[in-house]
């Protein structure tokens, strides 16, 4: 919590082309991108009877029929880290989502597990394969015990043989290694 994560998303949005059609998910409004064409969807809590409700993953499913070129979501929490994974392997380089973690890689381990509780038929191989075709990098973001917030680590995510990781292409006080997926 208070990392940055919103912040860095926001800065990272600042340098999207303003040709690009962004598409923004969350549940509370917080971004705040500052390009020409953005669509920003909120989701809605279930009134008091449980109906009305417009879910992260019901948004995230209708902003595919909306031709963005990039999602943009604020926050996975649960059941819709599989449509962010639908929607991220479905040509739309370069979206960008946050999740709370303590490191890179315990961001795989808890993506992995929103999928497999929302979808527990699915195999983990396939999750784990779904995971590593969307996602080409981790940043992690912390708040230090003074309060400063900084980007600590930006991982690139491999997989050897159905072990999903990542590997290191930039820590504080290193010097960046180059991207293995050619990606950008």
């Amino acid at each position: 919590a208070s990392s940055g994560k919103t912040t860095l998303l926001n800065a990272l949005c600042a340098h999207v082309s303003d040709g690009e059609r962004i598409i923004t998910v969350e549940d509370i409004a917080e971004l705040r991108l500052q390009t020409q064409h953005v669509l920003r969807f909120e989701a809605r809590p279930a009134t008091y009877d449980g109906s009305l409700e417009v879910s992260l993953a019901t948004l995230l499913r209708s902003a595919l029929r909306m031709r963005p070129d990039r999602f943009v979501l604020g926050e996975v929490r649960g059941s819709e880290a599989i449509d962010m994974l639908t929607a991220m392997n479905t040509g739309h380089h370069g979206s960008l989502a946050t999740c709370h973690a303590n490191s890179p890689d315990d961001a795989l381990r808890r993506i992995e597990s929103m999928v497999l509780q929302a979808a527990p038929q699915w195999p983990l191989s396939a999750v784990r394969e779904h995971m590593q075709a969307a996602v080409d990098v981790i940043v992690h973001v912390e708040r230090s015990p003074n309060g400063h917030r900084r980007i600590r680590e930006v991982t690139e995510v491999s997989m050897r043989p159905d072990v999903l990781g990542t590997k290191t292409i930039w820590a504080e006080g290193s010097s960046p290694a180059r991207l293995s997926r050619g990606r950008q």
